[in-house]
């Protein structure tokens, strides 16, 4: 079956769509190293066939939309556009291999996940929104403009910061193009500390934005934040969390949290939601068990 042919934000007006799930535990589970400044681009350079075979992974599962592996390339290098367009021309792949209609979305990860460094959990580089949107142009652009393999969407993910989020929406305006904004937060603000409906209300009269949400947090900060943009915005509403687990920028390393309950994602429903998934350390089986839980997916 070939891609989705109909934009994305027609069936968001009726029903809850599936994204996928963690595209690095799911390639480090098939052996790849995403050690170094690349992460999951590595894979892109390196082993482009386990890309296609994750997003092939999640597909199965019976995920709607495919995130890129675009996340952390910046475009400082050197062969960044052309890992863009592979990244771009796996997922599609991926997509009209699979038995249901499949969207792609872009990633365009914020700019301290390019430093490596854990900052893209603090924000407030020191950067103004000018020289944020000189930064992040030109991968939109190379995004955009990738012919037959263009993605049907952005996903402007894991925004820490309002100034981030201007600068992102400054790129996007009068383009045309289609995207969703989600930002990394805990406990009810940003990331960089700014309140929530202040940042979602930076996207409620951007035409180009489709959905807002959170993502790659604590799914206990989900529902709070679902219901700040409720407040602001009629758009429809995303989440995709990770497993609560905390990132350890300095040792590389993941700290997991006990088992937790299952996610309350018929509250996150009620609340707008209607494109949910999971980030970090949530693999195809997660992405399977949503989709049983939500009534989502792809319809049959």
């Amino acid at each position: 079956m070939p891609r989705a042919t109909g934009p994305l934000s027609e069936a968001l007006a009726h029903r809850t769509v599936l994204l996928d799930g963690g595209l690095s535990n799911q390639l480090a589970d098939q052996g790849c190293d995403l050690s170094g400044g690349l992460w999951t681009g590595r894979a892109l350079a390196e082993r482009p066939d386990q890309v296609e075979a994750a997003h092939t992974a999640y597909a199965r599962a019976g995920a709607e939309v495919l995130i890129t592996a675009s996340y952390q390339i910046g475009p400082g290098h050197p062969r960044a556009a052309g890992l863009l367009r592979r990244g771009l021309a796996l997922a599609g792949a991926a997509a009209r291999a699979a038995d249901h209609e499949v969207w792609v979305a872009a990633s365009v990860g914020p700019y301290g996940a390019v430093l490596a460094d854990g900052s893209e959990y603090r924000g407030r580089y020191g950067l103004t929104p000018r020289e944020l949107a000189a930064f992040h142009r030109p991968r939109i652009e190379t995004l955009l403009e990738s012919g037959p393999s263009a993605p049907d969407l952005l996903a402007l993910e894991t925004v820490p910061d309002t100034d981030e989020a201007e600068a992102l929406l400054r790129v996007l305006a009068g383009t045309g193009a289609r995207a969703w904004l989600s930002y990394t937060v805990a406990a009810g603000r940003t990331r960089a500390g700014q309140p929530l409906p202040e940042a979602f209300a930076l996207a409620a009269g951007a035409p180009e934005v489709i959905a807002v949400g959170v993502n790659c947090c604590d799914p206990a900060d989900v529902l709070p934040a679902l219901q700040a943009a409720a407040a602001v915005t009629d758009k429809p509403l995303l989440a995709y969390p990770n497993d609560g687990s905390v990132w350890d920028a300095a040792h590389r390393t993941w700290h997991s949290p006990p088992a937790g309950a299952p996610w309350p994602t018929g509250a996150w429903q009620r609340a707008g939601a209607r494109l949910i998934g999971g980030c970090c350390r949530i693999g195809p089986d997660r992405i399977a068990g949503l989709r049983s839980a939500l009534g989502a997916g792809p319809p049959r």
